[in-house]
């Protein structure tokens, strides 16, 4: 049950240090405290709720002075000390009063919040069935909360994540296409893309310009060539946000080789997942999985396999493909020999020039509390930190690329109903000042 802040607080003019962390506890469930929805009704028949004022009261025959903080605190300070918080902390902090609502909406706020309060990603995780509910963890609070997609169905849909932006798509069309900032709800239907066909296999990124804020959005798409079996057409489509434009500046066909259901942007490059349906006489049997790199820039695109191709470091039944810091990472399942639908561990790999360069190998301890894995499974991450999840599972399990640290997410309340029951789930930065 949510608290009440008349219960925490001694009055609501004097918040003192024990009352302001008492405040800050984090409590189950998100929607108890949705974004800075405070409304001016709820104040007005609390008199004097924001004005400065002095009382007298008397304890234990001394007199005391009782101060408002928000008598002597100058609007910049407040702003200076809300934004060293966590974000999580910050919208209950709005809802304290109007002054705190105000000043934690403030443009100027807003404007500093990313400089001040450098967040670490939270994930977001849900079952694969029609519910957009599920639950979301804040690394730095190391707590979980419920938590709902808006415009979501989450078994029809993928989603990935640029920072703050969220971008979803409905996996059966690719018709309809969404990009949000999860925390404050604002969301924005794209443009169909124009001449959008069915394919067997699609693969969804999106790139955020930390400068401009604008942001790109690009649909891999591959399906069976007519006639040839092994033969199969790829198509990229590329958003720009600042144009409101789709464009498709590739369609060829590919021997052998079809894309996955994975990309990335970094930099200006986008990265898909491709995968080798055929023996090929230049590529060993065992990269059954490799990459390919398409210049959003120069508009370029090699056809060269021998020259373009990144195979995979090893026989891999999965590739995760992620950006840190303008990096491309790649999480990959390392197969087992001789069951090559069976993982024996999973692995991190950071991409220097055209190798794979080794990162770390997830250890035992940590792989066997997954229990088995399949040959699939989620990853996501974003500024150094990377999450790896089982399908399977509600476990979360965190690697810090600088520290090279394992380590588990505290236990989800999410409860596996069914031996069918599928999780999934992403990253995404908790940013207050993004619109898409």
């Amino acid at each position: 049950m949510p608290h009440r802040w008349d219960q925490i607080l001694p009055t609501r003019g004097a918040i003192g240090s024990s009352s302001f962390l008492t405040l800050m506890e984090p409590e189950p469930s998100w929607e108890d405290h949705e974004y800075l929805q405070v409304s001016k009704e709820d104040h007005t028949s609390e008199p004097d709720a924001v004005d400065s004022y002095v009382e007298i009261t008397y304890v234990d025959d001394e007199k005391r002075d009782v101060v408002s903080i928000n008598s002597i605190l100058p609007d910049d300070i407040l702003e200076q000390i809300l934004g060293h918080l966590p974000i999580l902390a910050i919208i209950r902090a709005g809802s304290v009063c109007k002054k705190w609502n105000d000043v934690s909406r403030s443009g100027s706020f807003m404007q500093n919040l990313p400089i001040t309060s450098p967040q670490k990603p939270w994930y977001f995780m849900f079952t694969c069935d029609s519910d957009p509910r599920g639950h979301v963890y804040d690394p730095m609070l190391k707590k979980w909360c419920r938590f709902k997609i808006p415009y979501v169905k989450i078994a029809h849909w993928s989603i990935v994540s640029s920072s703050g932006l969220v971008c979803f798509m409905d996996r059966d069309s690719t018709r309809k296409l969404y990009v949000c900032n999860p925390i404050t709800k604002d969301c924005r239907k794209l443009e169909t893309v124009p001449d959008a066909k069915v394919s067997d296999y699609c693969a969804l990124a999106i790139s955020l310009d930390k400068s401009s804020q604008d942001y790109t959005v690009t649909i891999v798409r591959s399906m069976r060539a007519p006639g040839e079996q092994e033969d199969w057409d790829l198509s990229i489509d590329v958003y720009n946000s600042e144009r409101n434009l789709w464009e498709c500046p590739v369609n060829v066909t590919r021997q052998a080789w079809r894309g996955g259901a994975d990309s990335v942007i970094c930099g200006k490059a986008l990265y898909f997942v491709v995968y080798l349906t055929r023996a090929m006489g230049f590529i060993p049997p065992t990269s059954r999985y490799g990459v390919l790199a398409y210049d959003l820039a120069s508009l370029s695109f090699d056809l060269d396999m021998d020259e373009c191709l990144l195979p995979a470091p090893c026989p891999v039944t999965c590739m995760r493909l992620i950006n840190i810091e303008d990096e491309l990472v790649m999480v990959g399942g390392i197969e087992k020999k001789g069951r090559p639908s069976i993982i024996k561990g999973i692995g991190i790999w950071l991409l220097k020039g055209k190798e794979w360069e080794e990162v770390s190998r997830m250890p035992n301890s940590f792989f066997r509390g997954f229990g088995e894995f399949d040959d699939v499974f989620a990853s996501s991450g974003y500024n150094k930190l990377i999450y790896i999840q089982s399908y399977g599972s509600p476990a979360l399990l965190m690697f810090e690329m600088d520290t090279k640290e394992w380590r588990w997410a505290h236990k989800c309340a999410a409860v596996k109903k069914s031996p069918l029951q599928i999780f999934s789930g992403v990253c995404f930065v908790p940013r207050l000042d993004l619109s898409p």
